[in-house]
């Protein structure tokens, strides 16, 4: 199950993986084969009643606002944790009696988490959130797993993107897909793996 799968990083990874022969159903707040915004408790309930069991889950949604610390509000703040780190959260925890016993969680964070980027808080302060918690949640959800995949700027988005990452190095969405591809069918688990 993909959420987010009609953004860019979603449609990239439901080709890679359907081109690897898994079957996919996809999910966004206005496409997709089920309609969930995961920032919805009551929505996230209903997900899992029209999913059923699935063997993995890859979350490749969640916004976050761009801006300086002094132009960023307590609501940008509260914003970023509820639609980046709060979502995916829920997503697990509500998620857990649907996935295999050896199944696996992907979540999505970002480069902001590692390298410091100008108008970034918000997203750090998400990003690194949602890597922590990935940790600890290994520890106790297993043998399921949980990673991260946490990207550096898309090269496709560099026409929108480039002025607040000056001099990063873009990845492509087939990296993307493939960071995404060895934490569904890879081993670890706890893990963050950071493109490039």
């Amino acid at each position: 199950m993909i959420i987010g799968a009609a953004g860019k990083a979603g449609r990239a990874v439901h080709r890679h993986l359907a081109g690897r022969g898994h079957e996919i159903i996809t999910v966004g707040r206005s496409s997709g084969d089920i309609r969930c915004d995961i920032t919805d408790p009551a929505q996230l309930d209903q997900l899992w009643a029209q999913a059923g069991r699935v063997d993995a889950v890859v979350c490749a949604a969640g916004e976050v606002p761009y801006a300086t610390i002094d132009e960023l509000s307590s609501e940008d703040y509260q914003a970023a944790f509820t639609q980046k780190v709060l979502a995916q959260i829920n997503l697990v925890r509500t998620g857990l009696g649907h996935v295999a016993e050896r199944g696996s969680f992907t979540l999505i964070s970002g480069i902001p988490s590692r390298d410091p980027v100008v108008s970034a808080a918000a997203a750090a302060m998400a990003n690194g959130a949602i890597e922590a918690f990935a940790r600890t949640a290994a520890v106790e959800i297993a043998p399921r797993r949980i990673n991260v995949v946490s990207p550096s700027v898309f090269t496709e988005s560099l026409d929108d993107y480039a002025d607040f990452f000056p001099g990063f190095v873009p990845v492509p969405l087939a990296e993307v897909a493939r960071g995404f591809q060895k934490a569904v069918e890879g081993a670890a688990t706890g893990q963050v793996i950071t493109l490039p």
